[in-house]
């Protein structure tokens, strides 16, 4: 449940009684709430508060809170399909900890879609959205995650000379990029659908000013995780006609996306189960990843930015296609 102080602001700043309050699966690192809030004209208001309770990064980010409401509002003004802001508790002496209300976005997760074209045109689409929205002057700008020197290849990959390649490539100067809106955590989660159709992009905690490059990269390699190196691909084709000739690929931020995931190992996300999918082996995620981060080398042959150390035709660096379908 939440802080009786907590249901007190609420009320404050919607403008009515709460009514009910339903804890919601799926959260990693912030606590999320359902909370109906009953005007006083009778109607009802489905909202959404996000409490900030990681300790460790409200210390690294204090104004983590007041980042979602801004990105929230950047979002809104842009017509985006996104949560409408309520109240913002920046420093958390309201609910106990900082937290953001919003409305309720209509829809649900898809994580295993009828149609795998739709739904992933479906997420390009509304990525490319998100990245024509200009961000000049929004306060926070793109950064990288990790330490570069302190990466290393993963013990647990049986594709070490790829790992080693994509280390090689995060350490080298960033691709020239135009600024655009960014939600910097963009994955198949946060994208919520209703009558086939997206219905929203929620989880705007990491909204920042950067490369469109990142959420792309970070869409594929949790696509890549959850149904194989197709999915990911594809995401990329349909994503590269929906944004036109804005939009430049380069594999640089691919292979920055999942050294981000270091040291791992990766497995099996939290988020995944709540949308409803069975448990995948934590081993055959790791396999999928190896297969993608082994793909995403083999392409930097085509960037003269980058020099191709490795033989893009040896067994190292290049998956089957038996080890490419769906799943």
């Amino acid at each position: 449940m939440i802080p009786d102080n907590a249901r007190t602001w609420i009320e404050k700043v919607a403008g009515g009684r709460v009514v009910s309050v339903a804890a919601l699966p799926g959260a990693t690192s912030s606590s999320l709430h359902a909370v109906d809030v009953e005007t006083a004209d009778g109607e009802t208001m489905s909202l959404v508060l996000r409490r900030f309770t990681n300790k460790d990064w409200v210390k690294k980010e204090p104004d983590i809170a007041t980042r979602e409401a801004k990105s929230v509002v950047h979002a809104t003004e842009a017509g985006l399909p996104v949560p409408q802001l309520v109240g913002c508790d920046a420093d958390g002496s309201k609910c106990g900890a900082p937290a953001t209300l919003v409305t309720m976005v209509r829809g649900e997760v898809v994580l295993q879609p009828e149609s795998w074209t739709e739904w992933l045109q479906g997420l390009a689409h509304v990525a490319a959205r998100i990245h024509k929205v200009e961000a000049e002057g929004f306060r926070w700008k793109y950064r990288r995650y990790n330490d570069r020197a302190k990466l290393a290849v993963p013990k647990w990959s049986e594709q070490p000379e790829a790992w080693r390649r994509a280390i090689e490539v995060v350490q080298e100067p960033e691709p020239v990029y135009t600024e655009c809106f960014v939600h910097r955590d963009f994955h198949p989660s946060n994208v919520l659908w209703w009558n086939g159709r997206v219905s929203g992009v929620v989880d705007w905690v990491n909204g920042c000013r950067g490369p469109a490059g990142i959420d792309v990269a970070w869409c594929r390699h949790n696509l890549a995780s959850l149904h194989g190196l197709l999915a990911a691909d594809e995401f990329l084709s349909q994503y590269s006609a929906a944004a036109g000739p804005a939009f430049e690929y380069h594999p640089y931020w691919d292979l920055m996306s999942v050294v981000e995931l270091l040291p791992g190992p990766p497995s099996m996300y939290e988020g995944w189960r709540a949308g409803g999918v069975p448990e995948i082996d934590d081993a055959l995620i790791r396999q999928r990843i190896d297969l993608y981060v082994a793909s995403v080398v083999t392409r930097l042959s085509s960037f003269p930015s980058v020099s191709y150390s490795a033989d893009p035709g040896s067994e190292s660096s290049q998956p089957s296609t038996a080890q490419l379908s769906l799943r």
